[in-house]
């Protein structure tokens, strides 16, 4: 089968991506900060579109379909084809820029010598650092999800024997992200009970036992159990 038309994990999970998966503008304006005036840019990974610089010339490489059919009008245009398999010249663009894609890709490594190989001048990548601090809801719920994240995210040390050497700045998450990937909802913490939020993200479909993580969650947010809860309370008051 071809690597264009393989079937992709996104080909399942990403049909209703846009509703839950806005960019962020304070999000945008940081990947714009850090592509400075670099054009052409290609998107490696770059799904539905978002935080495509819309004042440059930019090309798309997607391998999901369902997520090119959920591209709008007027974006760039986008080849199907494998971070690992660019079918790019060397140099041929400025910058690469991947946005929360490279935990995706089959061979990391590859992947990022690839988009070093077509880039020029630079190259951008938004990413989770699985080495970052805890995270309440890999903590308290889906402790699962950080051995999960050890396995498919790149560490600095992968980066660096593959880029060479990086500049790395932290980005802060601001707590009304539009963008719902697995950080966003971190002061929303009922969002995560909303089935659309975990199947637009990815992580939920590798956790083997999400109903034992969502059963506590329920119990701890769940409107109708707060409700329960402060009854419960004040009849212990009134008794």
């Amino acid at each position: 089968m071809d690597r264009t038309t393989k079937p992709q994990l996104y080909d399942h999970l990403g049909r209703d991506y846009g509703s839950y998966r806005r960019p962020d503008p304070r999000l945008a304006a940081a990947i714009l900060a850090a592509l400075g005036d670099a054009a052409p840019v290609v998107n490696v990974g770059a799904g539905a579109g978002s935080y495509e610089p819309t004042d440059r010339e930019v090309l798309a490489v997607e391998p999901a379909l369902a997520m090119v059919r959920q591209r709008a009008p007027g974006t760039a245009p986008v080849v199907r084809a494998s971070a690992t398999h660019l079918p790019l010249r060397s140099g041929s663009f400025a910058a690469a820029l991947a946005v929360l894609t490279v935990h995706h890709w089959p061979d990391r490594v590859r992947g990022l010598r690839e988009l070093a190989r077509v880039a020029r001048e630079r190259v951008v990548i938004l990413n989770h650092d699985p080495l970052a601090a805890s995270f309440w809801l890999v903590d308290d719920y889906f402790p699962e999800i950080r051995e999960i994240d050890r396995g498919i995210f790149p560490t600095l040390v992968e980066f660096e024997s593959a880029l060479g050497p990086v500049s790395v700045t932290p980005l802060p998450i601001p707590h009304d992200c539009t963008d719902g990937f697995l950080g966003a909802y971190w002061r929303r913490p009922q969002a995560y009970l909303d089935p659309g939020v975990r199947h637009a993200i990815s992580t939920f479909a590798r956790v083997a036992n999400v109903e034992a993580g969502l059963a506590r969650l329920t119990a701890e947010y769940a409107p109708e159990h707060r409700l329960v809860r402060a009854a419960r309370a004040l009849l212990a008051e009134w008794r």
